[in-house]
Formats: C-alpha cells, structure tokens, sequence
C-alpha cells in the first residue's frame, strides 16, 4: 500500500510531533508499505521520511520544479517526482496514494487534507484518510465538519470519513481496517 503523508516543512513547537512523525515514517516503512510524500528534508516531512529511509523503507517524495535544483537534487528519497506546481503535486500524491495520513501541520496540509475529502465526496476516489489529533490538535476542524452536516451541507451518505486518531500508531492501523 502507499500511503501519504501530510505534513510541514516546519518545526513544530511541539517535540512531540516530531518524534511521531518519525514513529509513523518507521511504522510505515516496517509494514512493508511505501510513504509518498511532499518531498522535503525539513521539519516534519524531512522527520517521517528520513525515519523510514533509515528502517529501508521505500519513499517517494513528490516536489514542484519551482524550488531551486539545489534543494530538489538535496531530498533523500528512492524516487523523486518532479511536478511543475504545488497543485500538481497535490494532484499526484492523491492519485497515486491509496490512503493518507494528516499529521499535525498548517495551512498546506489543511487545503491537502480538504483535496482528498472533496474527491472522495465527489466520487473521484475512495480513499481513507486519518488525522493523527493529538492533544485535540483537529478537534476544532472536525467540529466544523460535524457542524456543516448538522446545517445540511453535505448531501445524505456523503458526509466525510475520517478517521481521528489520538495515537500514532492507530492511524496506520485504521488505514488497514477500512480497505
């Protein structure tokens, strides 16, 4: 299965979200899964991609032509896929993914985790998605989201799936309960 990942370049304020990043870049690469990714060495991408690099994991980071060839040529990755915009690699990573998991991160990963239910309540796909919600992190997003159903925003039967995580490893395990 490959599984994408969702998360920053930054570093969080929080420790803790790294050390899960690489939890889940290892638990990942040890189940014999590939992780797809948005294909930096920084911050929480660089923290799950090189935790399964180093557990001989196969990781494909996916990252746009408009960074310099010196930062692109930089990602430790098994395959590298050059897109030409942020959009495209949106693109990619959904089509190419057969399930996905959201870490803690910032406005990309939000528009990156709204892409992925707009297309599956859409019908474009089908495809599981989990947030990793520690310490309550999405509780605000998924509330929203309950709010828009409550207001009858979502036709019957196309309310999003997600699966809410409060611990790492449930996420992966989750994946695998719904394919």
């Amino acid at each position: 299965m490959k599984i994408a990942v969702f998360c920053g370049s930054s570093n969080p304020k929080n420790r803790k979200y790294l050390d899960d990043a690489k939890l889940l870049g290892r638990r990942i690469a040890k189940s014999g899964h590939t992780l797809v990714y948005g294909g930096s060495n920084l911050g929480m991408m660089g923290a799950v991609s090189g935790a399964a690099l180093e557990c001989g994991g196969t990781v494909i980071g996916v990252i746009p032509t408009l960074f310099s060839e010196e930062i692109i040529m930089s990602q430790p990755v098994t395959e590298l896929v050059r897109v030409s915009s942020m959009a495209e690699r949106k693109e990619y990573i959904i089509r190419e993914s057969d399930a996905f998991v959201a870490l803690p991160g910032g406005i990309g990963t939000l528009d990156e985790v709204l892409e992925v239910l707009v297309a599956n309540q859409l019908k474009q796909i089908k495809k599981t998605i989990a947030l990793y919600n520690p310490d309550g992190f999405y509780d605000s997003f998924l509330e929203q989201i309950k709010q828009m159903g409550t207001n009858g925003f979502f036709r019957s039967g196309a309310e999003p799936e997600i699966i809410n995580c409060k611990e790492i490893n449930d996420c992966v395990d989750g994946l695998y309960l719904t394919q």
